[in-house]
């Protein structure tokens, strides 16, 4: 299946897997308003399909230059303040979008993910990135900050210090370096990347996406709960799993040692 947009193409493949493709490529793929609401209707049309059909959401941008440069300066320069909130927010809330998809979502960084792009991938669970990828907030070389969550998410990340060095100084860095600081997740050449990406999808949607799904979510809302809440929190996810076919088609398999046949309920 592929659906029409202006600025994104979006891909249902067989496996259940979807690819987000932010297709701005002239501009390095620029976030601009048209971008976010064609993702947040994308994202929409995602959520509300099955386990079945949607598995998992991998977002990457085309061309090989950048994943997502930043966002679309031109489209800046004329903001008032409460254009400037808005647009903010209307990035704040795609990406939180992200978090709340029952499904994995990969970033396939195939290139610059600068500013905005930046944020966009944080927003994803994790990202695999090509050799040639960079990352940077260099937002304060414009005399603005990070908008779309940049600040907060980064700082989950890799911790307060090095949030701070990097958001201050606005310094890129490249892939390596990225995944020392354990940005990425890992880091492959470019001819690579989507089989790398596709590699561990396999891993993933071979595993109960019921289970995936309630992970996911009880991970999210750990950051947001102090440890016995969140500990709380868990014990009570974990436990409304107990009735579900993918529960006892997992244990059952487990212990009749055979291959469970998983269907996300």
């Amino acid at each position: 299946m592929n659906l029409d947009y202006q600025t994104i193409k979006l891909e249902s493949k067989e496996n259940g897997v979807w690819v987000l493709t932010i297709n701005r490529p002239e501009s390095l793929n620029a976030l601009n308003m048209q971008v976010l609401n064609d993702m947040a209707d994308a994202l929409r049309q995602i959520s509300e399909v099955d386990f079945e059909t949607a598995k998992a959401l991998v977002i990457t941008g085309a061309g090989e230059k950048a994943f997502v440069a930043g966002a679309d300066i031109k489209e800046m320069l004329d903001m008032s303040n409460e254009q400037a909130v808005a647009f903010a927010q209307k990035g704040q809330s795609v990406f939180h979008e992200l978090n709340l998809l029952k499904i994995p979502v990969i970033a396939a960084v195939n290139g610059f993910a600068l500013g905005g792009g930046l944020e966009l991938a944080l927003g994803c669970d994790f990202m695999i990135a090509s050799d040639n990828a960079k990352f940077g907030l260099p937002e304060v070389s414009l005399g603005l900050i990070p908008g779309f969550g940049g600040t907060v998410r980064l700082t989950r990340a890799v911790g307060i210090r090095k949030a701070r060095e990097l958001t201050f100084t606005g310094e890129m860095i490249k892939a390596d370096e990225a995944l020392r600081l354990g940005i990425v997740s890992q880091v492959v050449p470019q001819s690579e990347l989507m089989m790398a990406v596709n590699k561990k999808l396999e891993m993933i949607i071979s595993k109960s996406p019921l289970a995936v799904g309630k992970a996911k979510l009880s991970i999210n809302q750990a950051f947001d709960l102090e440890t016995e809440k969140a500990l709380e929190n868990e014990a009570e996810i974990f436990g409304g799993l107990f009735g579900s076919f993918d529960t006892t088609e997992g244990t059952k398999a487990f212990t009749e040692k055979r291959k469970p046949n998983f269907k996300g309920i």
